[in-house]
């Protein structure tokens, strides 16, 4: 699957009513990344896997790599981020000492510090804010259970995270469980613990 394309998906999937993003996550597994780099990368970086670089992105001291990743155009990352397992990253994104695993990013979309985005989708111009966590991985080892507002639909996957759909802010410390969908233009308030999907334009407080 061409790195572009799954972008292209990605971003289709914020406007579907019941977005099965799960499919997208395996989809990601089996990326073909072209090795390039038209970007900066500091010293003290360690690449483990195949890297595209896009013009104008930086890789800042610290930051390991293990995978195939796919990294836009006018992206930091780092100093001290973990990316692992295939990642891809739009362009216009920051992501800081924080770890993404097997996830994808999608434009001007900031994780910043101390945060973790495992087996997830981010949409565009949404801010995670420090901290914050998402669950991929359910207590029992069980498959997870993606809930649509009430109803819930089994991923078949045993690690899975969120959709956070664009222009929505996570603020710090949060916690999102896993297979939850969080909709466009909302608002998550620090420390608040989603433990199911929430609407479009919805503000979550304690």
């Amino acid at each position: 699957m061409n790195c572009l394309e799954l972008l292209s998906k990605a971003k289709k999937l914020m406007d579907e009513e019941k977005p099965k993003f799960w499919e997208l996550i395996a989809e990601l597994e089996n990326i073909e990344v072209e090795e390039r780099i038209l970007g900066a990368i500091e010293e003290n970086v360690h690449i483990k896997g195949k890297l595209f670089l896009g013009r104008g992105s930086v890789i800042k001291s610290g930051t390991r790599i293990e995978g195939n990743v796919y990294i836009g155009e006018n992206c930091t990352i780092g100093p001290n981020a973990y990316l692992r397992g295939n990642v891809l990253i739009a362009n216009n994104c920051r992501v800081a000492n924080s770890e993404v695993k097997n996830s994808i990013i999608l434009s001007h979309t900031n994780v910043p510090h101390f945060s973790y985005v495992g087996d997830s989708i981010i949409g565009e111009r949404v801010n995670i804010g420090a901290g914050a966590k998402i669950a991929n991985l359910r207590f029992d080892n069980d498959s997870v259970k993606v809930d649509f507002f009430g109803s819930r639909i089994d991923s078949g996957r045993r690690k899975l995270g969120a959709l956070i759909k664009s222009d929505t802010k996570i603020g710090i410390n949060a916690c999102i469980n896993c297979g939850v969908i969080i909709g466009k233009n909302c608002l998550v308030f620090p420390s608040v613990f989603v433990r199911r999907s929430i609407k479009d334009n919805s503000c979550v407080e304690r």
